[in-house]
């Protein structure tokens, strides 16, 4: 054994861990055979420069995982139950996780991720809200009377996949209060974000072949999730007033359509709400064809001009998964979403909860939960209303300082980002964006279809003045 090369003090592996791990690579590189005997454990301390007792532990641990056998006064060997190693080529280097050579087949990522990269420079986002503002001692005090009352109610164990039942109740009632939606708690399963209720969404009603509607410029998370199920995407055309409806209606004449994934309260990217004719026709068609409609309602808190129109769950709540989330309204980082269906729509949503996270977040469920139940959720509501409503007017003001000349947009009436048409060559101006280290969607992102109209998504919501200036300033800057 040549153990002495690959033991290094230096590492923040422990000596024994070390050893452990090279006497386990030397027998599946054939180098001890079943039946060798091992140095004794002075022997081989001696020659590591190690305590005697660090070798002892190894070997211990060896001995009862089943790679050596103790031979009592003899010594220890290799086990003699080990099958016969696969031949190493000579010389061939002990690989590590990174630089293990893959042998297995795997599904690759795309080669552009959905999520906009981590890295230096100002990142830009598509709507998401300020953290900052959102005040901590609030978050602890629900996170300490959250922990609290699990421990008095034995509520750190395994429990409903369908989530806490203090912010079903409470997600619910804010439904039926804020946005009509005729919902109970056994309406309601709580997800781990938005984009997690649209997968479950999708696992329960799509399978491999299955047609579902989306609009040429979209939620790409959406559509990915839809083609990692086998599902065939049928796009259609969109305006100002949102979804083509009578595109829709070919689409289910032509394809056996199961599902029709809209945003309708800010249609996302270009933030245009669905007009009343065509959310009743949607409905109309989800009747005539028998498709379900994933209504996936992201920031429905935020409006600025008049009161929001009412989801189309709220009049068709048996054709409608309807799919929110309060990380707009709380922060994303405690990953908080839910979808609204019935009853046994949302078992078998519950399921699938089942089969790949048993459970929620318990924890910070029920400090949800508390902070909705408090009031305090909804004063911070009203508080940053205010605040992303200046900052939207001055987000549009300097657009019209920066980019005035080459960029036109609709003042989005809610929602937390703007859609900007640039009649510029936009290949190139990403291209230096990123260089300069501004991180941005890109346009391509929200298109569906190579015919769709590009823009950009830029978000808002999360940039203070100075950052705002700074990113519209680079903006323009690798425009050219």
């Amino acid at each position: 054994m040549s153990l002495g090369e690959r033991i290094d003090p230096s590492r923040d592996v422990p000596i024994y861990m070390q050893i452990i791990q090279a006497v386990i690579r030397d027998i599946e590189r054939g180098r001890l055979a079943s039946g060798t005997y091992l140095p004794s454990s002075r022997e081989l301390a001696q020659t590591l420069g190690v305590n005697r007792k660090t070798v002892v532990i190894a070997y211990e641990d060896l001995i009862a995982q089943g790679w050596l056998d103790s031979a009592g006064t003899r010594g220890t060997m290799v086990a003699a139950s080990l099958p016969d190693p696969v031949i190493r080529h000579h010389g061939e280097a002990e690989a590590t996780m990174s630089s293990a050579v893959i042998d297995y087949r795997f599904a690759m990522p795309p080669e552009r991720p959905l999520a906009v990269p981590g890295g230096p420079g100002l990142k830009v986002d598509e709507g998401a809200p300020d953290g900052r503002l959102f005040p901590v001692e609030l978050l602890a005090r629900a996170y300490r009377l959250a922990a609290l009352r699990a421990s008095r109610d034995n509520g750190f164990q395994y429990r409903d996949p369908r989530g806490s039942p203090a912010l079903r109740e409470a997600i619910a009632a804010m439904l039926r209060s804020q946005r009509g939606v005729p919902v109970s708690a056994e309406n309601i399963c709580i997800t781990r974000g938005s984009q997690n209720g649209i997968f479950l969404a999708a696992q329960v009603l799509l399978g491999r072949g299955d047609s579902v509607i989306v609009e040429k410029l979209t939620y790409e998370p959406a559509v990915a999730a839809f083609r990692a199920l086998g599902a065939n995407i049928v796009p259609v055309g969109l305006d100002e007033d949102g979804i083509d409806i009578d595109a829709v209606e070919h689409a289910c004449r032509r394809n056996a359509v199961r599902a029709v994934f809209v945003t309708p309260h800010h249609q996302f990217p270009t933030t245009v709400s669905l007009r009343p004719e065509r959310r009743l026709r949607l409905l109309d068609l989800a009747r005539q064809f028998g498709f379900a409609i994933i209504e996936d309602d992201y920031d429905h808190e935020f409006h600025f001009e008049s009161q929001p129109l009412l989801p189309l769950a709220a009049y068709g709540p048996g054709h409608v998964l309807y799919v929110g989330s309060m990380s707009k309204l709380l922060l994303p980082a405690l990953r908080i979403g839910y979808v609204a269906a019935p009853p046994a729509v949302v078992e078998a949503i519950a399921h699938r909860v089942s089969l790949t996270d048993g459970m929620g977040n318990a924890l910070t469920e029920d400090a949800a939960a508390e902070l909705i139940e408090s009031g305090e959720l909804r004063r911070h509501g009203r508080k940053v209303l205010q605040i992303y409503a200046k900052r939207r007017a001055n987000f549009a003001a300097e657009i019209d300082r920066t980019l005035g000349d080459i960029a036109e947009y609709r003042l989005p009436d809610g929602g937390l980002a703007f859609w900007l048409k640039v009649n510029t060559d936009l290949d190139k101006m990403e291209v230096r964006a990123a260089a300069m280290g501004l991180r941005f969607a890109s346009s391509r992102s929200f298109m569906t279809t190579d015919d769709a109209p590009r823009g950009l998504r830029i978000g808002f919501a999360s940039l203070n003045a100075h950052e705002a200036r700074t990113a519209l300033s680079a903006l323009r800057e690798a425009a050219g």
